[in-house]
């Protein structure tokens, strides 16, 4: 790994809607294909590269169980539809020959790998992108905190979260044209104004182990790579 580098080992937290075209559900795979190309270019880097992928673009349990779905059925149904994410990505990556592992918290193995930390370590450290799916395995917890738990035991540097803005916000800039954006933070100030950046379990967490959060547009080419190397890209929460 390159000592020149800000960060060498990354947790990438992706929502599923960052899979989804514009205002609709579903997967894009040309979307996917853009996201994949901007992994491949920081794993070149020689980036150690674990992701987390979010499944409301195919279904959200906390939405379901508004309708009057159980919950635990839903969230079910969502750590299922993350899978359905991270074999897309993988596929899209390894198209560029990218070796990838998808790795998940509940037991499919005929399409994937139960996560085994010790096992995902060893990808990681042998060059593989590592691609985690449903979750931590349990209902009520988000795919953010799933984020911030995979980070801690990856031993990553950082968790970077992409997103459709640039950065945090003091109200969400899609609705409000006075909403200022922020471009430093702490974990606690995050907590404290209850900012949209993480649920309070992953920013808890993330922040117990003293894990940076940077928040970028991960749409916008090339970012991914600019904060790798240092600049100060989207909003930083530390």
């Amino acid at each position: 790994m390159s000592k020149d580098l800000k960060y060498n080992r990354i947790l990438l937290k992706l929502s599923g809607e960052s899979f989804a075209p514009e205002d609709k559900k579903g997967i894009d795979y040309n979307i996917v294909r853009e996201i994949s190309e901007e992994i491949v270019s920081v794993r070149k880097m020689g980036v150690n590269v674990g992701i987390v992928i979010g499944g409301g673009n195919i279904f959200r349990g906390f939405t379901a169980s508004q309708g009057g779905m159980n919950r635990v059925t839903g969230d079910h149904m969502g750590m299922l539809a993350t899978i359905i994410n991270a074999l897309a990505l993988q596929e899209s990556l390894e198209a560029q020959d990218v070796p990838t592992r998808v790795m998940t918290a509940i037991h499919l193995n005929q399409i994937a790998e139960p996560y085994i930390q010790r096992r995902a370590v060893s990808h990681l450290n042998k060059g593989y992108v590592v691609i985690f799916g449903a979750g931590t395995g349990n209902p009520f917890f988000t795919t953010d905190t799933a984020a911030s738990l995979r980070a801690m035991e990856m031993g990553a540097d950082v968790i970077i979260k992409g997103t459709r803005v640039d950065g945090v916000y003091t109200a969400d800039p899609e609705k409000d044209p006075d909403a200022v954006k922020l471009d430093n933070l702490t974990h606690w100030e995050v907590l404290q104004k209850k900012l949209n950046v993480m649920d309070a379990t992953a920013i808890t967490l993330a922040s117990e182990k003293d894990i940076p959060i940077v928040v970028f547009n991960m749409r916008k080419q090339g970012d991914l790579k600019k904060i790798i190397e240092g600049e100060s890209i989207g909003t930083l929460v530390s």
